[in-house]
């Protein structure tokens, strides 16, 4: 067993309470501790599974489970864990006592999931110490927002909130959370806190789909401090990778040139794990797409998140003949015939194979103009040439009908480059790993910030995170955004507010920019009309909004882009930076903290 001296804390769980002991043993005794009977001894067993299969380190903790309500036997059997050596306890009180306690240690299983168990460590031993030192009641108020477009674009997609929403709704703890969270040492009254935990705050957040800018919360979080700390990493996973898809599908889609474009996700093989590819799946369709190649996003979301696909080049491989496996698969599938070209030579064998097919279609249902071919893909080569010829050819063969389908390391700029400067022809894109990953940035930045407490007289106390550089210095307070827009119906400005001013249109609003290098820091307009962004979407736990379809939401955005949204906001290469403002009220507690938390301006 070795020589050396370890730390480890063991539960006892009775049926009226929890003691906990720190265990410091010579391992060296421990043959003699066991004695024969080493099945009834909780001392090897722990020590055992503590060495062996989980390697705990020092001041992990075990469970120990027993009936035994003698407090005489609980005090003798305790004893054997405050001592090293055999004579610490006798061999009576040992026997009596282990006969009636087993341990229960913490089994990983790798089918377990609890989505309120997507917690980084530290919210949990933040949460801990708050609640032990009497702060479970007190309600802190969170902004979730981000501080930079991806790939300083002009403007970001809001998506996740439905999935956010369902999570709080459903938020509880299991046993065998609290189990586990036992062995890592948090207390015991925090762990059966946890226990019959339910979540009832508020969550106001922008509606799904909205256009966002940096700075703007997305989402405000107001609970009790465990609710809202705990609920940190699964929200920030939720929310940035949602918006991360749906901002990057809008482009790759044309939304955000108003040049619209059939596009199909196909990203799920490249996608960083399966929850990532159904995520992703729904987010590409909000931001535009059509379809998915993900059979198991339309399963879970409807036909609105439709699974699209024909055939790999491993089909067309695996018959004598192109033209057999073209055949094969249109007899199959007479009224939804799309073919993959490039196999083995596009013009030379692809296409001749793709007329002769239709030509036998058009022979064996000549009444029957829709068992025709409907499109061919290509995968590969220079597309752009690809697609002229093709067409070409196609038009020439008298089959303009049939459709061409691109894909093959595709994104916006490949695609728009191909459009504008090669004028090519196809009618539809699959797009995969750039759009699924969104690999020209894979990372949405979204931050979740301490903005208010809220006191025992109902008010509520700012708080500031504050940075050496003044950009990352947050806005404190509990706040409501605000969107003015011009006679034209488009957006001017954001505005930030504290919770409770009042911003109405028709009259002059004073504003403080929050860009530091503006020219001109405070200035007034008059809005035609404003509209309050945070919309309720949880108000005491309970649902307080009717979330809306994917059809709704998704000409919601394509509303906003074509009609709502400056163009020179939307355009590629250096759009204009979209204004954000905070009223008086704001700009001064935001200075004010500033100064006298860290010193100097803001």
């Amino acid at each position: 067993m070795g020589g050396s001296s370890k730390a480890l804390r063991v539960l006892f769980a009775y049926p009226d309470g929890i003691d906990a002991h720190d265990l410091s043993e010579d391992r060296r005794a421990l043959p003699e501790v066991a004695g024969k009977n080493s099945a009834k001894n909780i001392f090897l067993s722990a020590v055992i599974f503590y060495q062996n299969l989980l390697r705990l380190p020092a001041k992990d903790a075990i469970v120990v489970q027993t009936s035994c309500h003698d407090r005489a036997k609980r005090a003798a059997a305790q004893s054997l864990f405050g001592c090293t050596r055999r004579r610490g306890a006798r061999k009576k009180e040992r026997k009596l006592f282990m006969s009636e306690i087993k341990v229960v240690p913490y089994i990983p299983d790798e089918d377990y999931d609890n989505p309120a168990m997507v917690v980084d460590f530290y919210e949990f031993t933040m949460a801990n110490c708050l609640f032990l030192n009497g702060f479970k009641d007190t309600t802190l108020v969170f902004d979730m927002f981000f501080r930079k477009n991806p790939d300083n674009q002009g403007y970001s997609i809001s998506a996740g909130q439905r999935k956010l929403t369902r999570f709080l709704l459903n938020y509880h703890f299991n046993e065998q959370d609290v189990h586990w969270l036992r062995t890592k040492g948090m207390s015991e009254e925090f762990c059966e806190y946890l226990r019959t935990y339910r979540w009832k705050g508020d969550m106001y957040a922008l509606p799904e789909g909205t256009v966002c800018y940096p700075h703007v919360q997305m989402v405000r979080i107001e609970c009790d401090l465990v609710g809202a700390i705990l609920i940190e990493t699964y929200l920030l996973q939720t929310m940035n990778f949602h918006s991360l898809i749906a901002t990057k599908a809008t482009r790759i889609t044309g939304l955000n040139t108003h040049t619209p474009r059939s596009v199909m996700e196909f990203g799920t093989r490249r996608a960083q794990g399966e929850s990532a590819g159904n995520d992703g799946a729904y987010a590409a369709v909000l931001g535009g797409c059509i379809g998915t190649a993900n059979c198991l996003a339309e399963m879970k979301y409807g036909s609105e998140v439709k699974a699209v696909g024909t055939v790999a080049h491993s089909f067309i491989e695996f018959f004598p003949t192109e033209f057999d496996a073209f055949k094969a698969f249109a007899d199959t599938y007479p009224d939804s015939v799309s073919l993959l070209l490039d196999t083995y030579n596009i013009m030379e064998s692809g296409l001749p194979n793709l007329i002769k097919l239709d030509d036998y279609l058009i022979e064996k249902y000549p009444n029957d103009p829709n068992r025709r071919v409907k499109s061919a893909r290509i995968d590969s080569g220079d597309l752009a040439r690809g697609s002229k010829r093709l067409r070409k050819a196609l038009d020439a063969a008298g089959k303009p009908y049939i459709k061409l389908v691109a894909s093959n390391g595709l994104d916006e700029r490949k695609i728009a480059n191909m459009e504008l400067y090669e004028h090519a022809h196809f009618d539809s894109y699959g797009v995969g790993e750039n759009l699924i990953t969104s690999a020209s940035d894979p990372v949405f930045g979204g931050v979740y910030k301490l903005v208010a407490v809220k006191l025992p007289d109902g008010t509520y106390q700012p708080k500031m995170k504050c940075s050496d550089s003044a950009s990352k210095a947050i806005i404190p307070g509990k706040k409501m955004p605000w969107r003015l827009y011009d006679e034209n119906g488009q957006a001017q400005c954001d505005l930030i507010a504290m919770d409770g001013e009042v911003i109405e249109a028709g009259k002059p609003v004073k504003m403080v920019n929050l860009d530091p290098d503006a020219i001109e820091r405070t200035i007034t307009i008059t809005p035609t009309k404003v509209k309050q962004l945070l919309v309720p979407h949880i108000l005491n736990g309970e649902l307080a909004i009717e979330l809306p379809g994917i059809a709704e939401k998704k000409a919601y955005i394509a509303k906003q882009l074509t009609e709502e949204t400056w163009e020179t906001e939307l355009r590629i290469e250096m759009p204009h930076k979209h204004y954000v403002n905070m009223t008086p009220a704001v700009a001064e507690c935001r200075a004010k903290m500033y100064s006298e938390l860290h010193g100097g301006k803001v």
